[in-house]
C-alpha cells in the first residue's frame, strides 16, 4: 500500500511541474470539460487502394464527396450548378484551377476577391467541430495569422468588422498572394473535412503507383491508422530480405505489368531477370518470360519455407514433387491433372531435391534482395507501415482488420499453434503481430518465413484462404481453381458470430462494429457490404482497375461522422484531366449503416476516456494545493 501511495504521490509532483497553479488547473479543466461537448470528428475507413493513386487522390481531394455535400449546403441557394462544379474543382486542385483560369485571362482580383470569401465562408462552417488550439494545428503555419483572423471577424453583424474583412482579403490580392492563400485555405478545408483516416489494408498490386500513395499519406495532416493486408505484408517481407517474397513480389508485379513500381518507384532493375529469362523462354514476349522465370523460383522457395515451417501447414502447396515429367500430369491431393505445358527449364526431374534454386537463379534472386535491401524509398515505406500499421486496431467502438478471425465452422474461434504455444481469437492476432514486428528488428529467417505465410496462408489472419496459383497457371481444371477460405467469410453474417468476436476484443456488441476488407463485394450481383445488420460492414469495393467489372462500382468508402455511419458507394471517379476540363466530380451513392439517436460528442470517443480520466487528475492535484499536501508555486 506505501508503494502505492508513493508512486501516486510522484504522479501528483510529475502533475504539478505542468499545473505549477490552482489557476492553472482551472483554465485546464474549464478547457477540457467544454472539449468532451464538442460533435466528435469525421472518421473515413477505406481499403484495399492496390496501387491506384489517381483515384485516391481525388477520393482524398474531395474528402469522399464530403467537400461537394458542404458547398452544396452552404452555397447551394447562391450559385448555379457550374459555379458550384468549379468552386469545387477549386478545392480539389487549387495549383492546376488556377493554371487554367489564368489561361483563360479571367484571374482578376474580383475572381480572388469572391472566391477567397467563399473559402473563409466554407472553412468556418466546417470548423465548427474544432477547438481554437487545434485550428492553429490544422491552419497552414505560414498563413497562421491573417487565416485566423479572417476566420473571427463578422462582417454580417458590424459596419466596422465589415470594413476590417473587406480589407484584409482586398490587401491579400492586391499584394498578389491571391493564389498562395487559395491553396491554404484549400489546404485546410481539407484537414477540416477528415479527423482520422483509417486504410484497412493492401496498398500495393494490381495498381502501379503504391508509391505515390504512400508518398501522399506521409504528408498527409489527419491522423492515420493502417491495418496490414496481405499484399502490404508480402512486400514488408520482400523489404527485410525474404527471398520467397522478394520471388513472389516480382512475378505479381510481372503479372499485372506494374513493373513501373518496382523499376521507378525503388530503383529495383528488372534487367538481369528479364535476360536470364528471355534465354530460359526464347519464344515469350520478355515481360512474360520474366514472370514464368520468376514463378519458378517463388515455387521453389516456398517449398524450401513449407518444408522448413511444418507448423504453417501448407503442404498441400509442395507441387513440384508431385509432377511426372513421363506424362505430362500433376498429382494434386488424390486427383491426377493435365498440365499445360511441360516447358520448366529450371526444374531438374533427376535432382535429389527439386526445390532447390539453380545457380543462376540464385544469383538472380541474390541479386535482386541486394537491390530491396538498399531501396531507400522502399524503406522508408515500409518503416512508415510499421509506425502506423498493425494486424488490427480498436477505435471508437469499431474492430478494424484487413481480412478474416480464423473460426472453425461453428462459428468458435480457431485455435492455432505455433512455437508450442496455442492462439485464438484476439490474442492470435496479438502473437501475430509481435512476431511480425519481430521480423522487423531481427530479421531471423523463420520469421521472415512468418511473413510468406501471413501473405497466402489459410491459417493466416490477413489472408485466410489458400492460393492456388500453381493450378491457375499450369492446368485448365477450374474445378481445382476454388481456393479454400476460412468460414469467416461466410459466418460473419451471423448477428451472434459478430456479437463473439466484438466481445474477444473488449468492443460493446450494442454499439459496435466490425470492419474489414480484403474480398471484392459483388454489388452487381446483388451482394451487400453490410453484414449481419450493420454489425459488420466489408469495405472492399474494388478500387483496382480490374476488379471494377467484377463490383461493378469504383470501391467504398465509410464515413463515421456525430450522427453515424454513411456507407460511400463510388460508381465513378474523374481523373485530374477531366476534373479541370469539365469540372467533373466523383459520382456516388450514400446507404445509411447506422443513423444514432444524439449526436456522438468527445466525450464518447476513446480521446474522450482519456480526456476524463486528465480531469481526475486534475481534480486530485487541485485537492492536493487546497488540502496543502502539495504547495502550488506563488
Amino acid at each position: 500500500m506505501a508503494k502505492d501511495y508513493d508512486f501516486a504521490a510522484s504522479l501528483m509532483r510529475i502533475l504539478s511541474e505542468k499545473y505549477p497553479t490552482k489557476e492553472s488547473i482551472y483554465e485546464k479543466l474549464i478547457y477540457l470539460q467544454s472539449r468532451l461537448s464538442l460533435p466528435k470528428g469525421t472518421e473515413h475507413f477505406m481499403s484495399d487502394l492496390h496501387g491506384e493513386y489517381d483515384l485516391f487522390l481525388h477520393i482524398i481531394n474531395n474528402c469522399s464527396g464530403v467537400i461537394r455535400e458542404k458547398v452544396d449546403y452552404i452555397f447551394g441557394d447562391l450559385l448555379g450548378e457550374e459555379e458550384i462544379a468549379e468552386f469545387c474543382t477549386l478545392i480539389y486542385y487549387p495549383k492546376e484551377k488556377i493554371m487554367q483560369i489564368k489561361a483563360q485571362q479571367r484571374d482578376t482580383s474580383a475572381w480572388y476577391r469572391k472566391n477567397l470569401a467563399r473559402l473563409v465562408k466554407l472553412s468556418k462552417f466546417m470548423s465548427y467541430k474544432y477547438p481554437s488550439f487545434k485550428m492553429r494545428e490544422l491552419i497552414p503555419n505560414r498563413y497562421e495569422t491573417v487565416i485566423l483572423e479572417l476566420l473571427n471577424t463578422h462582417p454580417e453583424a458590424d459596419e466596422a468588422q465589415k470594413i476590417y474583412y473587406e480589407k484584409l482579403l482586398n490587401s491579400i490580392v492586391e499584394i498578389n498572394s491571391g493564389a498562395d492563400f487559395i491553396h491554404a485555405f484549400t489546404e485546410l478545408i481539407k484537414r477540416l473535412a477528415i479527423h482520422r483516416l483509417h486504410l484497412v489494408g493492401d496498398f500495393f498490386d494490381r495498381g502501379d503507383r503504391p508509391d505515390a500513395i504512400l508518398n501522399l499519406l506521409m504528408k498527409h495532416s489527419a491522423n492515420v491508422d493502417i491495418q496490414w493486408g496481405n499484399h502490404d505484408v508480402l512486400w514488408m517481407g520482400a523489404a527485410l530480405g525474404s527471398e520467397v517474397c522478394i520471388a513472389t513480389v516480382v512475378r505479381n508485379s510481372l503479372h499485372y505489368n506494374n513493373t513501373d513500381v518496382l523499376e521507378r518507384g525503388y530503383g529495383i532493375s528488372l534487367r538481369p531477370l528479364t535476360i536470364f529469362a528471355s534465354n530460359l523462354y526464347p519464344n515469350e514476349d520478355p515481360l512474360r518470360a520474366a514472370e514464368l522465370a520468376s514463378l519458378m523460383m517463388m515455387f521453389k522457395l516456398e517449398g524450401q519455407l513449407i518444408r522448413r515451417n511444418p507448423d504453417f501447414k501448407m503442404n498441400s502447396r509442395l507441387l513440384l514433387d508431385k509432377i511426372n515429367f513421363d506424362d505430362g500430369t500433376v498429382t494434386i491431393g488424390d486427383k491426377v491433372c493435365k498440365l499445360t505445358t511441360m516447358n520448366f527449364p529450371t526444374l531438374d526431374r533427376n535432382s535429389d531435391d527439386i526445390y532447390r534454386l539453380t545457380d543462376d537463379e540464385q544469383e538472380i534472386i541474390s541479386g535482386l534482395q541486394e537491390n530491396f535491401l538498399s531501396s531507400a524509398n522502399l524503406q522508408t515505406h515500409v518503416d512508415y507501415l510499421y509506425k502506423k500499421g498493425a494486424t488490427y486496431t480498436c477505435h471508437n467502438g469499431t474492430l478494424l482488420f484487413h481480412a478474416n478471425v480464423p473460426l472453425n465452422d461453428d462459428g468458435s474461434f480457431k485455435e492455432i499453434s505455433f512455437e508450442n504455444e496455442t492462439f485464438s481469437g484476439k490474442n492470435y492476432f496479438d502473437y501475430v503481430d509481435r512476431r511480425a514486428r519481430r521480423a522487423y528488428f531481427d530479421r531471423q529467417q523463420q520469421d521472415l518465413d512468418f511473413m510468406y505465410f501471413l501473405w497466402c496462408g489459410l491459417l493466416s489472419p490477413i489472408a485466410g484462404r489458400e492460393f492456388r496459383t500453381f493450378e491457375r497457371v499450369f492446368t485448365d481444371d477450374k474445378d481445382i481453381w476454388r481456393e479454400p477460405a476460412d468460414p469467416y467469410y461466410t459466418l460473419i453474417d451471423d448477428v451472434k458470430v459478430c456479437d463473439a468476436i466484438l466481445t474477444e476484443f473488449g468492443l460493446d456488441t450494442r454499439s459496435g462494429h466490425i470492419i474489414n476488407g480484403h474480398v471484392p463485394v459483388r454489388v452487381r450481383q446483388g451482394e451487400s457490404p453490410i453484414k449481419a445488420g450493420g454489425k459488420a460492414v466489408v469495405i472492399d469495393g474494388g478500387f483496382s482497375t480490374p476488379y471494377h467489372e467484377k463490383t461493378g462500382i469504383s470501391g467504398y468508402t465509410l464515413i463515421s461522422n456525430s450522427r453515424g455511419f454513411r456507407l460511400l458507394r463510388h460508381q465513378k471517379i474523374a481523373d485530374v484531366k477531366l476534373a479541370l476540363a469539365e469540372n467533373k466530380d466523383i459520382e456516388s451513392t450514400a446507404e445509411t449503416v447506422e443513423i444514432l439517436s444524439r449526436h456522438m460528442t468527445v466525450g464518447d470517443t476513446d480521446h474522450g476516456q482519456g480526456i476524463r480520466d486528465e480531469i481526475i487528475g486534475l481534480h486530485k492535484l487541485l485537492l492536493a494545493y487546497q488540502n496543502g499536501t502539495i504547495l502550488p508555486q506563488s
